[in-house]
C-alpha cells in the first residue's frame, strides 16, 4: 500500500467507484471501502470528512476521465456525422459488453439519490451529463448537422436510452436501433443535396 497521502488518495477513489458501481452508494459501507483499498478507517476519514464526500470525489475523478476519453470522439470528422454516430453506438457496444457491465455509474447514481436532490454527487452527474451533450453539440455543429443543440439533447436521449434497455433486456442490438433513429433524425433537419 502507497504510504505518501498523494498515492493514498487515487487508491481510495479507485476502490470506491469500484463498489458503488457494483453494489450502489447504500449498500457500501466506509469498512468495505477501506478494506478494499487496503487502508484503515482512520486514513480513509482522513482523506474524506463523509461517505458523502468520498461519492463525491469519485464522480468527480470519474468525470475528467470520461470526459477526456469522451473528447476523442469526432477528432476526424471526415466520415460525416453518421461516421460519429456509428463510433458512438458502437463504443457502447463494445462498453456494454464487459463483463458485470452496470451501465453510466453518473445515471445509476443519480436515480439512486433521487430523493436527495441536494446531494453534491447529484450535481457532478448533473454537470457530467451537461458537458457531454455540448461536446456533442459542438459536434454535431462542426459536421454542419442543422440544430444541432437540438441534435445533441436527442442524441442524449437515444444514448441513455439504449443503455437502459440493455441493462433491463440484455440485448445490445439496442444500440443498432438507436443509431439508427439517430441517423433518422440528423437526415431530417439535413438540407444538403444527395
Amino acid at each position: 500500500m502507497p504510504r505518501a497521502s498523494g498515492q493514498t488518495r487515487p487508491v481510495i477513489l479507485q476502490a470506491a467507484y469500484k463498489l458503488f458501481r457494483r453494489r450502489g452508494f447504500f449498500r457500501v459501507g466506509m469498512d468495505e471501502i477501506a478494506d478494499a483499498a487496503g487502508v484503515t478507517k482512520r486514513t480513509l476519514y482522513y482523506h474524506f470528512d463523509s461517505k458523502d464526500a468520498l461519492l463525491t470525489a469519485v464522480l468527480a475523478s470519474q468525470h475528467e476521465r470520461t470526459f477526456a476519453d469522451f473528447q476523442n470522439y469526432g477528432i476526424d470528422l471526415s466520415g460525416g456525422v453518421a461516421d460519429l454516430i456509428d463510433k458512438l453506438f458502437g463504443g457502447l457496444v463494445k462498453w456494454s459488453s464487459k463483463p458485470r457491465w452496470a451501465g453510466s455509474g453518473f445515471t445509476r447514481l443519480a436515480i439512486e439519490l433521487a430523493d436527495l436532490s441536494g446531494h453534491p454527487a447529484r450535481s457532478i452527474a448533473r454537470q457530467h451529463k451537461a458537458l457531454m451533450e455540448q461536446h456533442l453539440e459542438t459536434l454535431l455543429a462542426q459536421a454542419n448537422v442543422p440544430s444541432p443543440k437540438a441534435r445533441a439533447r436527442e442524441l442524449s436521449l437515444l444514448i441513455e436510452g439504449a443503455m437502459v434497455m440493455i441493462l433491463i433486456h440484455g440485448d445490445r442490438s439496442y444500440c443498432s436501433a438507436a443509431a439508427d433513429a439517430a441517423k433518422r433524425l440528423v437526415a431530417v433537419g439535413d438540407c444538403s443535396p444527395r
